[in-house]
């Protein structure tokens, strides 16, 4: 019971850390491509929409990365699951 309450409480607090990321990002995205059409639109307007549209694309597949790295070490309930191993591998030797 202990474990998972300790799972719900980072999984809480990892909500809570994306949701505040991704409004302060919002808020930095806004201001960034506000400030980069204001400042390239009289030069070029094409290159201030390829100039946005390609520092979205590197920020998308950053947090896409740290994403997949995130899922890819955060074991769950990792004494549950041993605990499940070793309650099958009894009770397939008293099976057998």
């Amino acid at each position: 019971m202990v474990e998972a309450q300790e799972e719900r409480e980072r999984i809480l607090q990892a909500m809570f850390l994306g949701i505040a990321a991704a409004a302060f990002g919002l808020l930095a995205g806004v201001t960034v491509t506000l400030l980069i059409a204001v400042v390239l639109w009289n030069h070029s307007p094409i290159l201030a929409v390829s100039a946005l549209a390609v520092i979205y694309l590197i920020a998308a597949l950053v947090f896409y990365a740290r994403l997949a790295r995130l899922q890819k070490n955060w074991p769950t309930l990792p004494s549950t699951s041993e605990q499940l191993k070793k309650d099958r591998e009894c009770l397939e030797k008293s099976l057998t």
